[in-house]
């Protein structure tokens, strides 16, 4: 098993905006939620796109929603936000082959993921305000969360 890049930084984002503390596992389940996002959101953003006549996806076709621009607002001012949006942006795995994202939605998708990561680590808190260390049952419970409306 591949060692989880950025573990400090993370760690980090993890603490200051959920108040957890997180381990590598958590890393791997974070890396899993970024990975399960991404082909959701790659998959709504070419159904968009060619239903608007196009084959590249716009940010337009993208399933932004209100709370998610708030958490991307968020997450912009958050004093760890350069080092997550670099990370996210140099290991984000690629959407499937028959999807193409414009240069303008690539250089959102950072953005977007930093706003889903905020959303996700307060969703632990949801579950049970009482959380420091997640378990693989309320990592679950939080990829559930986000299946329902992804």
């Amino acid at each position: 098993m591949t060692r989880p890049i950025g573990i400090p930084v993370f760690e980090r984002f993890f603490r200051e905006v959920g108040g957890l503390n997180i381990d590598k596992q958590d890393i791997r389940r974070y890396r899993q939620f970024v990975d399960e996002m991404i082909d959701d959101i790659a998959i709504t953003g070419r159904n968009a796109a060619k239903r608007n006549g196009r084959d590249v996806i716009a940010p337009a076709d993208l399933p932004i929603t209100k709370g998610i621009q708030e958490r991307m607002r968020e997450f912009d001012k958050l004093d760890v936000a350069p080092d997550v949006r670099e990370l996210l942006r140099s290991d984000m795995r690629r959407p499937p082959s028959d999807v193409t994202f414009g240069e303008d939605t690539e250089d959102l998708l950072p953005e977007l993921f930093g706003g889903m990561s905020v959303a996700l680590a307060r969703s632990f808190k949801v579950i049970d305000p009482r959380l420091v260390h997640p378990r693989t049952e309320q990592w679950e419970q939080t990829f559930q969360l986000f299946r329902l409306i992804f």
